[in-house]
Protein backbone atom coordinates (compact mmCIF):
# COMPACT_ATOMS: atom_id res chain seq x y z
CA UNK A 1 0.00 0.00 0.00
CA UNK A 2 1.47 3.67 -0.69
CA UNK A 3 1.91 6.03 2.09
CA UNK A 4 0.52 9.35 1.24
CA UNK A 5 1.00 12.42 2.96
CA UNK A 6 -1.56 16.00 2.29
CA UNK A 7 -0.34 18.96 3.59
CA UNK A 8 -3.17 20.59 4.31
CA UNK A 9 -2.80 24.07 2.28
CA UNK A 10 -4.36 27.06 3.55
CA UNK A 11 -7.48 26.56 6.30
CA UNK A 12 -9.39 29.58 4.92
CA UNK A 13 -9.13 28.22 1.36
CA UNK A 14 -10.86 24.62 -0.13
CA UNK A 15 -7.65 22.43 0.40
CA UNK A 16 -8.91 21.06 4.13
CA UNK A 17 -12.06 20.22 2.01
CA UNK A 18 -10.09 18.20 -1.03
CA UNK A 19 -7.72 16.60 1.62
CA UNK A 20 -10.46 15.05 3.68
CA UNK A 21 -12.43 14.20 0.57
CA UNK A 22 -9.84 12.20 -0.91
CA UNK A 23 -8.59 10.00 2.23
CA UNK A 24 -12.21 9.11 2.91
CA UNK A 25 -12.81 8.39 -1.00
CA UNK A 26 -13.28 4.95 -2.13
CA UNK A 27 -11.31 5.25 -5.41
CA UNK A 28 -8.40 5.35 -3.10
CA UNK A 29 -9.45 2.54 -0.72
CA UNK A 30 -7.13 0.18 0.08
CA UNK A 31 -4.70 1.09 -2.15
CA UNK A 32 -3.55 4.40 -0.93
CA UNK A 33 -2.84 4.73 3.29
CA UNK A 34 -3.39 8.72 4.09
CA UNK A 35 -2.25 11.08 6.53
CA UNK A 36 -3.26 14.89 6.55
CA UNK A 37 -0.36 17.28 7.59
CA UNK A 38 -1.69 20.56 9.28
CA UNK A 39 -3.90 21.82 12.33
CA UNK A 40 -6.11 19.19 13.86
CA UNK A 41 -8.67 21.55 14.93
CA UNK A 42 -9.30 22.12 11.38
CA UNK A 43 -9.00 18.78 9.59
CA UNK A 44 -11.27 17.57 12.15
CA UNK A 45 -14.17 20.52 11.69
CA UNK A 46 -13.67 19.45 7.83
CA UNK A 47 -14.11 15.80 8.50
CA UNK A 48 -17.13 16.21 10.19
CA UNK A 49 -18.59 18.71 7.27
CA UNK A 50 -17.75 17.17 4.20
CA UNK A 51 -16.90 13.46 5.39
CA UNK A 52 -19.95 12.99 7.70
CA UNK A 53 -17.45 12.93 10.73
CA UNK A 54 -15.17 9.97 8.87
CA UNK A 55 -12.06 11.04 11.16
CA UNK A 56 -8.61 11.00 8.96
CA UNK A 57 -5.21 10.53 10.15
CA UNK A 58 -3.94 13.51 11.32
CA UNK A 59 -0.55 14.60 11.49
CA UNK A 60 -0.41 17.70 14.05
CA UNK A 61 1.98 20.47 12.19
CA UNK A 62 -0.50 23.78 13.77
CA UNK A 63 -1.98 24.85 17.04
CA UNK A 64 -4.03 26.37 15.11
CA UNK A 65 -7.86 26.43 15.82
CA UNK A 66 -10.65 26.26 13.39
CA UNK A 67 -12.28 29.45 15.32
CA UNK A 68 -9.01 31.43 14.53
CA UNK A 69 -9.30 30.77 10.75
CA UNK A 70 -11.15 34.09 8.78
CA UNK A 71 -12.48 31.92 5.65
CA UNK A 72 -11.78 33.36 2.47
CA UNK A 73 -9.13 35.40 3.87
CA UNK A 74 -5.72 36.03 3.26
CA UNK A 75 -4.01 36.59 7.18
CA UNK A 76 -0.50 35.61 8.31
CA UNK A 77 -1.99 33.08 10.44
CA UNK A 78 -3.38 31.08 8.32
CA UNK A 79 -0.38 31.36 5.85
CA UNK A 80 1.81 30.49 8.61
CA UNK A 81 -0.28 27.31 9.62
CA UNK A 82 -0.36 26.53 5.92
CA UNK A 83 3.61 26.94 5.36
CA UNK A 84 4.13 24.31 8.75
CA UNK A 85 1.91 22.06 7.13
CA UNK A 86 4.18 22.10 4.35
CA UNK A 87 7.07 21.74 5.92
CA UNK A 88 6.10 18.97 8.33
CA UNK A 89 4.75 16.85 5.59
CA UNK A 90 7.88 17.66 3.41
CA UNK A 91 10.04 16.12 5.90
CA UNK A 92 8.49 13.14 6.80
CA UNK A 93 8.24 12.54 2.55
CA UNK A 94 12.11 13.00 2.85
CA UNK A 95 12.94 10.79 5.71
CA UNK A 96 11.18 8.40 3.69
CA UNK A 97 8.20 7.93 6.37
CA UNK A 98 5.98 8.67 3.40
CA UNK A 99 6.30 7.48 0.12
CA UNK A 100 4.47 10.50 -1.69
CA UNK A 101 3.19 14.49 -0.65
CA UNK A 102 0.03 15.74 -2.59
CA UNK A 103 0.35 19.40 -1.60
CA UNK A 104 -2.94 21.51 -1.11
CA UNK A 105 -2.80 24.90 -2.86
CA UNK A 106 -1.78 27.77 -0.25
CA UNK A 107 -1.98 31.52 -0.82
CA UNK A 108 1.60 33.15 -0.98
CA UNK A 109 0.68 36.14 0.11
CA UNK A 110 -0.52 34.93 3.24
CA UNK A 111 2.55 33.29 3.91
CA UNK A 112 4.55 36.75 3.23
CA UNK A 113 1.99 38.32 5.53
CA UNK A 114 3.37 35.90 8.14
CA UNK A 115 7.07 37.20 7.46
CA UNK A 116 8.15 34.33 5.40
CA UNK A 117 9.71 34.67 1.99
CA UNK A 118 7.63 32.61 -0.60
CA UNK A 119 6.94 32.45 -4.06
CA UNK A 120 5.43 29.11 -4.18
CA UNK A 121 5.71 25.16 -3.33
CA UNK A 122 8.28 23.91 -6.08
CA UNK A 123 11.13 26.64 -5.10
CA UNK A 124 10.58 25.76 -1.45
CA UNK A 125 10.69 22.07 -1.78
CA UNK A 126 14.13 22.57 -4.20
CA UNK A 127 15.72 24.77 -1.61
CA UNK A 128 14.89 21.85 1.00
CA UNK A 129 16.03 19.49 -0.81
CA UNK A 130 19.21 21.32 -2.07
CA UNK A 131 18.33 20.84 -5.73
CA UNK A 132 19.66 22.92 -8.14
CA UNK A 133 18.15 21.66 -11.70
CA UNK A 134 14.07 20.96 -11.22
CA UNK A 135 11.26 22.21 -13.31
CA UNK A 136 7.15 22.58 -12.79
CA UNK A 137 5.27 20.20 -14.55
CA UNK A 138 1.22 20.66 -15.73
CA UNK A 139 0.18 17.32 -16.93
CA UNK A 140 -2.77 15.47 -18.17
CA UNK A 141 -2.73 12.49 -20.24
CA UNK A 142 -0.78 12.98 -23.05
CA UNK A 143 -0.51 16.53 -22.28
CA UNK A 144 2.91 17.72 -20.46
CA UNK A 145 3.97 21.04 -20.33
CA UNK A 146 6.99 22.32 -18.18
CA UNK A 147 8.49 25.79 -17.60
CA UNK A 148 11.82 27.23 -17.63
CA UNK A 149 11.40 30.09 -15.65
CA UNK A 150 8.04 30.43 -12.90
CA UNK A 151 7.44 32.23 -10.03
CA UNK A 152 9.01 35.18 -11.40
CA UNK A 153 7.67 38.77 -12.84
CA UNK A 154 7.40 39.36 -16.05
CA UNK A 155 10.11 41.71 -16.68
CA UNK A 156 12.58 39.50 -15.29
CA UNK A 157 12.30 36.66 -17.62
CA UNK A 158 14.05 37.20 -20.73
CA UNK A 159 17.58 37.63 -18.37
CA UNK A 160 16.59 34.89 -16.75
CA UNK A 161 16.24 32.20 -19.76
CA UNK A 162 19.81 30.63 -20.95
CA UNK A 163 20.36 28.47 -23.23
CA UNK A 164 21.47 25.93 -20.19
CA UNK A 165 18.13 26.43 -18.38
CA UNK A 166 16.22 25.28 -21.67
CA UNK A 167 17.98 21.97 -21.79
CA UNK A 168 18.33 21.00 -18.22
CA UNK A 169 13.93 21.71 -18.57
CA UNK A 170 14.15 19.97 -21.78
CA UNK A 171 15.89 16.90 -20.22
CA UNK A 172 13.85 17.03 -17.27
CA UNK A 173 10.62 16.57 -19.32
CA UNK A 174 12.46 13.80 -21.19
CA UNK A 175 13.46 11.74 -18.19
CA UNK A 176 9.29 12.25 -16.87
CA UNK A 177 7.88 11.50 -20.09
CA UNK A 178 10.42 8.40 -20.18
CA UNK A 179 9.43 7.28 -17.00
CA UNK A 180 5.56 7.25 -18.21
CA UNK A 181 6.57 4.47 -21.15
CA UNK A 182 7.50 6.86 -23.37
CA UNK A 183 10.77 5.44 -25.14
CA UNK A 184 11.65 8.49 -26.74
CA UNK A 185 9.59 11.43 -26.35
CA UNK A 186 9.39 14.35 -29.09
CA UNK A 187 9.55 17.48 -27.33
CA UNK A 188 8.48 20.95 -28.81
CA UNK A 189 9.65 24.14 -27.72
CA UNK A 190 8.11 27.55 -27.21
CA UNK A 191 9.54 30.64 -28.32
CA UNK A 192 10.16 33.70 -26.16
CA UNK A 193 9.13 36.74 -28.60
CA UNK A 194 5.81 36.79 -30.35
CA UNK A 195 6.59 34.93 -34.11
CA UNK A 196 9.59 33.87 -32.42
CA UNK A 197 11.07 36.73 -32.68
CA UNK A 198 10.77 37.36 -36.77
CA UNK A 199 14.49 36.45 -37.26
CA UNK A 200 15.54 38.76 -34.20
CA UNK A 201 13.09 41.65 -35.76
CA UNK A 202 11.10 41.19 -32.69
CA UNK A 203 13.34 40.48 -30.28
CA UNK A 204 16.89 39.03 -30.58
CA UNK A 205 16.55 35.96 -27.68
CA UNK A 206 15.00 33.23 -29.87
CA UNK A 207 18.15 33.81 -32.15
CA UNK A 208 20.51 34.00 -30.04
CA UNK A 209 19.57 31.93 -26.55
CA UNK A 210 16.61 29.57 -28.14
CA UNK A 211 17.31 28.13 -30.97
CA UNK A 212 21.42 27.73 -30.43
CA UNK A 213 19.84 25.28 -27.47
CA UNK A 214 17.33 23.40 -29.12
CA UNK A 215 20.44 22.60 -31.99
CA UNK A 216 22.33 21.31 -28.95
CA UNK A 217 19.45 19.31 -27.84
CA UNK A 218 19.27 17.84 -30.99
CA UNK A 219 22.79 16.95 -30.88
CA UNK A 220 22.66 15.27 -27.23
CA UNK A 221 20.05 12.75 -29.08
CA UNK A 222 16.74 14.20 -27.95
CA UNK A 223 13.72 14.55 -30.36
CA UNK A 224 13.24 18.28 -30.12
CA UNK A 225 11.60 21.17 -32.33
CA UNK A 226 11.39 24.42 -32.36
CA UNK A 227 10.85 27.61 -31.30
CA UNK A 228 7.62 27.66 -32.15
CA UNK A 229 5.67 31.21 -31.97
CA UNK A 230 4.02 31.18 -28.55
CA UNK A 231 0.42 31.71 -30.09
CA UNK A 232 0.44 28.44 -31.96
CA UNK A 233 2.47 26.26 -30.36
CA UNK A 234 -0.59 24.93 -28.02
CA UNK A 235 -2.97 24.66 -31.22
CA UNK A 236 -4.44 20.94 -31.57
CA UNK A 237 -2.29 20.51 -34.49
CA UNK A 238 1.28 21.44 -33.33
CA UNK A 239 0.87 20.31 -29.51
CA UNK A 240 -0.82 16.81 -31.07
CA UNK A 241 2.92 16.03 -32.47
CA UNK A 242 4.49 16.23 -28.87
CA UNK A 243 4.78 14.29 -25.99
CA UNK A 244 5.58 17.84 -24.34
CA UNK A 245 6.18 20.98 -24.29
CA UNK A 246 8.61 23.75 -22.64
CA UNK A 247 7.01 26.36 -22.16
CA UNK A 248 9.32 29.70 -21.15
CA UNK A 249 7.55 31.83 -18.69
CA UNK A 250 4.39 30.72 -16.20
CA UNK A 251 1.55 32.34 -17.90
CA UNK A 252 2.48 31.34 -21.40
CA UNK A 253 2.17 27.32 -20.70
CA UNK A 254 -0.49 28.36 -17.87
CA UNK A 255 -2.73 29.56 -20.05
CA UNK A 256 -3.72 26.79 -22.52
CA UNK A 257 -3.27 24.38 -20.07
CA UNK A 258 -5.98 25.53 -17.62
CA UNK A 259 -7.98 26.19 -20.93
CA UNK A 260 -7.61 22.56 -22.19
CA UNK A 261 -7.84 21.03 -18.80
CA UNK A 262 -8.64 23.08 -15.50
CA UNK A 263 -10.68 20.31 -13.74
CA UNK A 264 -8.07 17.37 -14.24
CA UNK A 265 -4.31 19.45 -14.74
CA UNK A 266 -1.49 17.97 -12.28
CA UNK A 267 1.36 20.08 -10.97
CA UNK A 268 4.37 18.68 -10.16
CA UNK A 269 7.45 18.79 -9.67
CA UNK A 270 11.08 17.53 -11.50
CA UNK A 271 14.46 16.81 -10.32
CA UNK A 272 13.58 16.45 -6.35
CA UNK A 273 14.53 13.28 -5.12
CA UNK A 274 10.93 13.09 -3.26
CA UNK A 275 7.61 12.78 -5.54
CA UNK A 276 5.34 16.03 -5.27
CA UNK A 277 2.24 16.57 -7.02
CA UNK A 278 -0.59 18.89 -6.36
CA UNK A 279 -3.69 19.99 -7.90
CA UNK A 280 -3.45 22.97 -10.88
CA UNK A 281 -5.36 25.97 -9.57
CA UNK A 282 -4.94 27.98 -6.03
CA UNK A 283 -6.92 28.10 -2.98
CA UNK A 284 -10.43 29.33 -4.02
CA UNK A 285 -11.43 31.42 -1.36
CA UNK A 286 -14.84 32.61 -3.16
CA UNK A 287 -15.67 29.21 -2.53
CA UNK A 288 -14.01 28.07 0.53
CA UNK A 289 -15.84 25.86 3.03
CA UNK A 290 -18.96 25.63 1.48
CA UNK A 291 -18.59 21.91 -0.33
CA UNK A 292 -18.59 22.60 -3.53
CA UNK A 293 -14.79 22.05 -3.97
CA UNK A 294 -14.29 20.31 -7.49
CA UNK A 295 -12.42 17.17 -6.66
CA UNK A 296 -11.12 16.72 -10.36
CA UNK A 297 -7.50 18.40 -10.14
CA UNK A 298 -7.03 17.09 -6.35
CA UNK A 299 -7.86 13.65 -7.21
CA UNK A 300 -5.87 13.29 -10.27
CA UNK A 301 -3.07 14.35 -8.41
CA UNK A 302 -3.47 11.82 -5.93
CA UNK A 303 -3.33 9.69 -8.30
CA UNK A 304 -0.21 10.58 -10.01
CA UNK A 305 1.56 10.24 -6.56
CA UNK A 306 0.45 6.96 -5.48
CA UNK A 307 1.50 5.49 -9.47
CA UNK A 308 4.55 7.49 -9.62
CA UNK A 309 5.26 5.89 -5.78
CA UNK A 310 4.11 2.14 -6.91
CA UNK A 311 6.44 2.33 -9.99
CA UNK A 312 9.59 3.74 -7.51
CA UNK A 313 8.40 0.38 -5.44
CA UNK A 314 8.62 -2.01 -8.16
CA UNK A 315 12.16 -0.90 -9.45
CA UNK A 316 13.37 -0.72 -6.10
Amino acid sequence: MVRLVLSMGDPAGVGPELCVKAADSEKFRGRIAFSICGSPSVIREAAKRFTEGRMPEIIPASAMSFNEVEIGTATAESGRCACDSLDVAMELVISKAMDALVTAPMNKYAVNLAGIPFTGHTERLAERCGVKDYVMMQSSGSLRVVFVTTHIALAEVPAAITGERIEVTTRLLRDAARSEGIENPKIGIAAINPHAGENGCMGKEDELVVKPAVARLRESGIDVEGPFPPDVVFTERIRGRFDGIVAMYHDQGHIPVKMLAFDRCVNSTLGLPIIRTSPDHGTAFDIAWKGTADTGSFFAAVELAASRAEGGKKNA
